[in-house]
């Protein structure tokens, strides 16, 4: 099934990257929530080592659901104060490499703050059972994959939280199975996207 995209490039030259796209995420998350859309997918066609990027790319099989996306006031009051600037809605080119961007909440644990939320529950939960707590001390260090954070704020809970993301390179397109932050994860969803960062010019 053929698909379609538009990117936001943010402008300004100090931008705070990850804060922008976590933005940005957010206003899709809400938009695809109230519609009850599937299959919306995040690219990040600026990614490197160093950075997440300044653009981030929303692919669908859907003009007209992408054409609603874009219009939602967020990215035009963004638009119009010069922040970002919104491409136009083009079909992925044929013959576009697939990558994968992938949540990966085992990186949280690695941080001592996550670490030490884990091991107070841990505390709790063996004290309710009459246990002595006795925590398994794994000083081996672990070989970690880049990532880059997001920062999502959660309309729910009204909590700020981090999306840490990998980019993960694929031989072929998978199935559009996307989280709703529109990104796949470890297991059970292994959406891909275009690999835009192949495509000069972005916007």
């Amino acid at each position: 099934m053929k698909r379609y995209y538009f990117m936001v490039q943010f402008l300004p030259e100090q931008a705070n990257l990850a804060l922008l796209t976590g933005r940005c995420i957010s206003v899709m998350h809400g938009f695809i929530c109230k519609h009850e859309i599937e299959g919306v997918g995040v690219s990040f066609p600026a990614w490197s080592d160093a950075s997440i990027g300044n653009l981030i790319a929303f692919v669908h099989t859907d003009v007209d659901t992408l054409k609603e996306l874009s219009q939602q006031h967020y990215f035009q009051d963004m638009e119009e104060c010069g922040f970002f600037s919104i491409g136009n809605i083009e079909a992925v080119p044929d013959g576009c490499a697939e990558v994968r961007f992938k949540r990966n909440q085992g990186i949280a644990k690695i941080f001592v703050g996550e670490t030490r939320r884990r091991l107070k529950r841990s505390e709790k939960r063996a004290l309710a059972r009459g246990e002595v707590f006795n925590p398994n001390k794994n000083g081996e260090p672990r070989e970690l994959v880049r990532f880059h954070c997001i920062a999502i704020a959660s309309t729910s809970t009204e909590q700020d939280f981090l999306l840490h993301v990998q980019k993960e390179s694929v031989q072929k397109r998978e199935e559009a199975e996307f989280s709703q932050y529109g990104l796949a994860t470890n297991k059970v969803l292994k959406g891909t996207v275009p690999d835009f960062s192949m495509i000069r010019p972005y916007l």
